[in-house]
């Protein structure tokens, strides 16, 4: 896995998810169900009809967007596994910012889209500033950013709870979620006839990974990011500020996971709800990240494979009789299959193991 190639590393990962998908047909055998049955409403599920492409589509937008986010960190060698609460920050900050600034703006287009921008910055101010914490504590007081992110995660979702279950909790509101924001806030429908998807959001997530992209092959920060992470001792030979970059790069993927925020708060929601019953994204992307081998480009496909994987998830559990459990069980050996060769590569260039000499 260390010398594989990208064509390699593609081919492992279709090779896992047929062998996943395979088991799973198995899972559902046994099970008593119909497995043709089952494969064809994956099928149908995920690219059926125009609601079903939608809602892939839906998923696959924050995937992509999540996925850049921990790809950010990874392919740095600073390992976010806070992206989940950088997320939540970045949605719930969007959500305040637009009901604070609504009354103070005019309503209508212009205003709607005034507020859009306003929020989409406020999601990634906070998804940064919330990344750039554990870089700082990493890069200056030595503090393992694995620990440190996973701990911000459970802080984030506690801290949003209790303030939409309390203080920020919309007037009337019987489950513990925001006001709504106005109604002529939003991205326009275009193609898709769908509440909660709309293709611009998918185009500012491809856009996100072209600019991500770029900043990482293309220009001095991304090489001094890449560089600082796998060695510090070479970045600061070339000049680079090795803490410094850290923290730049946990901010910068912190970011990212904000647009992801903004997105899922403006796009799908509406509104932000207790955070301990939103879709765990930001880990999920982790196993994206790690499917597109922490290549940003590499994400979209990715992304579309789990968005699919969702969207399937989600038409078999209203339109079927087969538990949903399986569809989760066969995503669970997707991510299992397909990450555990990555895995494996990073331990490898971290240990020095599995080299042609060793």
């Amino acid at each position: 896995m260390l010398d594989a190639t990208v064509l390699q590393r593609l081919g492992i990962a279709t090779a896992s998810t047929a062998l996943a998908l395979a088991i799973g047909l198995v899972a559902v055998t046994l099970s008593g169900y119909d497995p043709v049955a089952f494969l064809a409403n994956v099928a149908e599920g995920a690219f059926g009809d125009a609601n079903a492409v939608a809602r892939t589509l839906r998923f696959t937008t924050i995937f992509v967007l999540v996925g850049v986010a921990v790809a950010v960190a990874f392919r740095a060698g600073v390992f976010n596994i806070g992206v989940q609460g950088q997320f939540v920050v970045g949605g719930f900050a969007t959500v305040i910012a637009i009901l604070q600034f609504a009354p103070l703006l005019p309503g209508g287009t212009v205003g709607g889209l005034a507020l859009l921008v306003v929020g989409t910055v406020a999601g990634v101010v906070a998804g940064g500033l919330y990344g750039a914490l554990p870089g700082v504590l990493k890069a200056y007081g030595d503090a393992n950013e694995i620990i440190t992110t996973i701990m911000l995660n459970f802080i984030a979702v506690g801290v949003v709870g209790y303030l939409v279950e309390g203080p920020l909790r919309g007037e009337g509101n019987r489950a513990p979620n925001t006001a709504r924001i106005p109604e002529y806030v939003g991205l326009p429908s275009i193609v898709f006839d769908s509440p909660d998807f709309s293709l611009v959001g998918l185009a500012v997530a491809l856009v996100v990974v072209a600019v991500v992209s770029f900043l990482m092959v293309r220009t001095r920060i991304g090489y001094d990011m890449v560089t600082s992470g796998h060695q510090a001792a070479a970045a600061t030979f070339s000049g680079a500020d090795a803490r410094r970059t850290v923290v730049t790069t946990m901010t910068l993927s912190g970011m990212v996971a904000g647009v992801a925020g903004a997105m899922f708060a403006v796009m799908i929601q509406g509104y932000y709800s207790d955070p301990s019953g939103v879709a765990t994204y930001g880990f999920d992307a982790i196993a994206v990240s790690l499917l597109a081998a922490n290549n940003p480009l590499g994400v979209v496909p990715a992304a579309l494979l789990f968005g699919g994987l969702d969207s399937a998830g989600t038409h078999i559990g209203i339109n079927s009789d087969v538990p949903p459990q399986l569809i989760d069980g066969v995503v669970g050996l997707v991510v299992l299959f397909v990450a555990a060769p990555e895995l494996f590569r990073m331990a490898a260039r971290r240990t020095g193991l599995g080299g042609e000499n060793r």
